[in-house]
């Protein structure tokens, strides 16, 4: 997991953990990523993230934002496998 990393999927500016977001329905102002784009405040979830970069200031999708989840969804999939030939 180390290899992940978090980067706007149109222009690749990094989020630094600061409360850049804000959300629409309680106003709470919080950084995104800690939360999986879930509002602390009143739980309303994001699928779409804003790059908060002047020059782009587009919207993704939030999990375009992840890079090298692909190890991940790998190393997943083979734990899964292996559970259920251990539950027979």
């Amino acid at each position: 997991m180390d290899n992940i990393r978090i980067r706007c999927p149109k222009c690749e500016w990094e989020p630094d953990g600061r409360p850049y977001w804000s959300c629409d329905r309680c106003f709470t102002c919080w950084d995104t990523f800690k939360t999986a784009a879930r509002c602390p405040g009143c739980g309303k979830v994001f699928k779409d993230t804003q790059c908060v970069d002047e020059s782009c200031n587009k919207f993704s999708p939030h999990l375009d934002w992840y890079e090298g989840l692909d190890g991940v969804v790998v190393t997943l999939k083979k734990e899964i496998e292996e559970s259920w030939s251990v539950s027979k």
